[in-house]
């Protein structure tokens, strides 16, 4: 059919024996196969050009976002460790600074700023321990108000020992405080 040429002419032509119903059965079920394969896209080549070159594009920034998050992951590890560091070593001048201020607010006692979580000093708690002269160690919270307010003046005095500030307000502090611990303050 395809090449204009009739049955007769082609076993004319053929030298052997044809056995003609299971050729004809072969070239049905031949037939079937094509029709089933469905009609041949010319425009396959360039769609599978054009999804190729889609593929590449998001491949490459693909990539690209993998390359910028490994990046960022190691910027936040350096940043950390810098930070930490810093902070530890802002911390214990912080608290040597703090156990001095306590000591001559308080004329004696002991003070010292502990962190809750020594593995993780970033996102660790601080704990305080503060103990006026003659007294026996405790909690800050079984203190006095007066006795609270000098300690949370103590901490703020260490703190700008170490990151001084050009000037620092302070409205009511001695409002909790008895009349030997004003003078004292003062």
């Amino acid at each position: 059919e395809d090449f204009n040429v009739d049955l007769q002419e082609m076993l004319e032509r053929y030298q052997g024996t044809v056995e003609e119903k299971e050729t004809e059965e072969t070239v049905k079920d031949l037939k079937d196969k094509v029709g089933k394969m469905g009609e041949v896209n010319l425009a396959a080549l360039s769609d599978f050009e054009q999804t190729n070159g889609r593929y590449t594009f998001l491949k490459k920034q693909e990539e690209d976002l993998a390359e910028s998050i490994k990046a960022l992951h190691e910027a936040i590890t350096k940043i950390d460790g810098t930070t930490k560091q810093s902070f530890l070593e802002t911390f214990e001048l912080v608290n040597e600074n703090f156990k001095k201020c306590f000591s001559r607010l308080f004329e004696g006692g002991r003070a010292e700023l502990i962190l809750v979580d020594e593995a993780n000093p970033l996102e660790s708690g601080i704990d305080i321990i503060a103990q006026p002269a003659g007294k026996k160690n405790q909690s800050i919270n079984l203190l006095s108000a007066g006795e609270k307010a000098m300690t949370a003046v103590a901490l703020m005095f260490a703190i700008f020992r170490v990151r001084p500030s050009p000037f620092c307000l302070l409205d009511e502090v001695d409002a909790p405080l008895d009349e030997a611990n004003v003078i004292r303050f003062q």
